[in-house]
């Protein structure tokens, strides 16, 4: 495993690790990660640049995104870029932008990690505001089908089989009360999955699989969970062998899943 004394929290987390990936797994693969700024999508796109993978970082806020840039620049080998985007104005027009801008710079894409969302109220849904409801729809389900459609033709028009993971969550999978528009968009993100993995599935260019991660110590999580204790919430990279597995050709032959990182224990569990 590829060691950094700059990221002790990834350290940490390798030693629990239920799968040890091969240190140099994503050499030479180029990996967009929405939210890359924070939470689990600022610990992914460091962790898969030190895995050797080139990181295309999209998000909303250009000083967080510069900070993980740096860090990545710093302490590995590989080659960062930063795309601002803010996915509440994401329509077809910029997300051919973004494949025109990626198709130049890198020629292709092995990995897409849709990792940016909204929380919005937690409030009954007779209270739920439409223009909040239509905006968090609009940031974690609609934005991922446009990047995702864009970005098609850099991931299937290589031999290496391209990886699309999806983050969903535990109320995207079983409705709960108060958890409106989230809750709903994470079914979308579910159904979207199922089609595209169907749709690619005889051609085996593309694998596509959501991950619950479960609890995780995010600023989201600490939002939608005020009372609760930060420091017994596992970090992000407790969760990222699961998302290293996916991204590399070892997982070749696995898509359409629903995976839960709390309970995966490895390849084929």
């Amino acid at each position: 495993m590829p060691a950094n004394p700059n990221y002790p929290e990834l350290s940490e987390a390798q030693q629990s690790w239920r799968y040890q990936p091969a240190a140099d797994c994503l050499r030479g693969r180029n990996i967009l990660v929405t939210g890359a700024g924070s939470g689990i999508g600022a610990a992914a796109a460091k962790t898969f640049a030190c895995y050797g993978a080139n990181v295309v970082l999209l998000g909303r806020t250009r000083g967080t995104l510069d900070i993980v840039f740096d860090w990545i620049e710093a302490n590995t080998n590989t080659r960062p870029v930063i795309v601002p985007c803010d996915l509440r104005s994401l329509n077809d027009d910029s997300a051919q932008a973004l494949h025109d801008a990626i198709g130049d710079g890198y020629g292709q894409l092995h990995g897409l990690l849709h990792c940016a969302s909204v929380l919005g109220p937690k409030v009954p849904v007779a209270h739920y505001p439409s223009t909040q409801w239509a905006e968090v729809m609009q940031v974690n389900a609609f934005a991922p089908f446009l990047l995702t459609k864009a970005l098609l033709p850099l991931m299937i028009d290589h031999p290496r089989r391209a990886s699309v993971v999806l983050v969903s969550s535990t109320v995207g999978r079983q409705g709960r009360a108060y958890w409106g528009a989230y809750a709903v968009s994470k079914h979308a993100l579910e159904g979207f999955m199922q089609v595209l993995a169907d749709e690619h599935e005889t051609a085996g260019k593309l694998k596509v699989n959501t991950v619950n991660p479960g609890a995780t110590r995010t600023a989201m999580r600490a939002t939608a969970y005020p009372g609760e204790n930060p420091a017994e919430v596992p970090i992000p990279e407790a969760k990222l062998d699961l998302f290293i597995y996916l991204m590399e050709e070892a997982s070749e032959a696995v898509t359409g899943e629903a995976l839960d990182a709390r309970h995966w224990s490895g390849p084929g569990s």
